[in-house]
């Protein structure tokens, strides 16, 4: 070996050395969330711990968990351990009745954490068998969305598997998207919860992209019973990556909500979409 190529491999050697992971040297096409219910043990724990840790695995923002009271943290508590991360939080779920009692609060608290959409992770269980239930509920969310909107935010609905289960033969997410004015109400994609409900994000995300601004990136097993590490089960997220095209204005979070070890899986999660594109 000639000694400028030697002094060349010793160089590059001496770079890839200082890179912790193969993360860390991807490129970052857009910004990569975390849903916080992936590692919501680990949060109850130590908040703050938590959320450097997720920081550290190369995410850059979170989804957050009003339903959970924010882990016992106050907004300001929240903004500030954001702030000190370097994390920003531009979604959140809430419960729905939120819609209904305390929609101006909720609408202030999103200003004062710096977000952008308040999304609504599920309806209540009248929704379970009733199609006029989605259809009040459709309507509840057009008043608040227009609420939303003036206040310079977004509302949006999250897909759970049993959205995607007719009642007497209608799927629900598709009267709720009929129903729904999309001016004023968006939708949040969980690509694994579509999958074990039955339903095909490539189908909803061709017949629909106009409505999706928000993701939750989501494998699911062979017999979509229950999710799984990201490339370990049935679902091409580098298609889907492609599909999307532009994700940007459009938050994509990672949840894996069965996980053995979530903190592992997330940091693992992390480094397989980088390699899928995203």
């Amino acid at each position: 070996m000639l000694r400028r190529d030697f002094l060349h491999t010793l160089a590059a050697a001496a770079a890839t050395a200082t890179v912790p992971s193969a993360l860390a040297a991807a490129p970052r096409a857009f910004p990569l969330g975390l849903e916080l219910y992936s590692v919501r043990t680990a949060m109850r724990a130590d908040p703050e711990g938590t959320l450097a840790q997720v920081r550290a695995m190369g995410y850059d923002e979170v989804e957050l968990l009003w339903s959970f009271g924010n882990f016992g943290r106050t907004a300001a508590q929240v903004r500030a351990a954001l702030d000190a991360n370097g994390l920003k939080a531009p979604a959140c779920h809430l419960a729905p009745e939120a819609l209904l009692t305390e929609w101006p609060r909720s609408l202030a608290m999103a200003h004062e954490i710096g977000q952008q959409f308040l999304i609504v992770p599920s309806l209540p269980a009248e929704t379970n068998t009733s199609i006029d239930a989605w259809k009040r509920w459709a309507d509840h969310f057009n008043r608040a969305g227009a609420e939303a909107r003036a206040a310079g935010l977004w509302l949006a609905l999250h897909n759970e598997p049993n959205h995607h289960k007719a009642i007497d033969g209608v799927i629900p997410y598709d009267v709720f998207l009929e129903r729904t004015d999309a001016a004023v109400v968006r939708m949040q994609l969980d690509t694994g919860n579509m999958l074990m409900g039955g339903g095909d994000p490539f189908a909803y995300l061709a017949r629909h992209k106009a409505r999706y601004w928000s993701f939750h990136l989501k494998d699911v097993i062979a017999d979509r019973t229950r999710d799984c590490d990201l490339g370990q089960g049935i679902f091409d997220f580098a298609r889907f990556v492609r599909e999307v095209g532009d994700f940007t204005g459009k938050p994509a979070f990672v949840e894996q909500e069965g996980s053995p070890d979530p903190l592992a899986s997330a940091r693992a999660n992390a480094r397989y979409l980088r390699s899928v594109g995203y």
